[in-house]
C-alpha cells in the first residue's frame, strides 16, 4: 500500500512537471532525457495509431503498414480508444477536433 502511495505522489508530480513545460522545444528536452530513444518511438507511434483510428476507416493491417506498429499495439491502442474508463485518447481528440 505504502509503494501505491509513493507511485501515486510521484505520478502527480510528474504530471504538474509536464503540466508546467510551456514550449515545445523544452518538452522535448525533458522527454529525450525522461525516456529512451525506443520509448519516444513508441509514443509517437500510438499516438499516430490513435489518430488514424479515429480519423480514418482503415483496417488494422492497413495501420500496421503505415506506422510499422504492431497488430498488437494498434489493438490496445483501438481498446483504450474506445472501451476503457479514462477516455485519455478521446478527450485530447475532441480538443484537437476543436482547433
Amino acid at each position: 500500500m505504502e509503494k501505491e502511495k509513493n507511485i501515486d505522489k510521484l505520478m502527480d508530480e510528474l504530471l504538474e512537471t509536464l503540466l508546467s513545460i510551456k514550449n515545445k522545444n523544452d518538452l522535448h528536452n525533458f522527454l529525450k532525457d525522461l525516456c529512451t530513444p525506443q520509448e519516444l518511438i513508441s509514443l509517437a507511434e500510438r499516438w499516430y495509431v490513435c489518430k488514424l483510428l479515429h480519423q480514418a476507416d482503415l483496417s488494422y493491417r492497413e495501420i500496421s503498414s503505415l506506422t510499422g506498429a504492431s497488430l498488437a499495439t494498434i489493438t490496445r491502442v483501438a481498446r483504450f480508444l474506445k472501451d476503457e474508463p479514462y477516455q485519455g485518447y478521446r478527450s485530447v481528440l475532441k480538443k484537437m477536433d476543436k482547433s
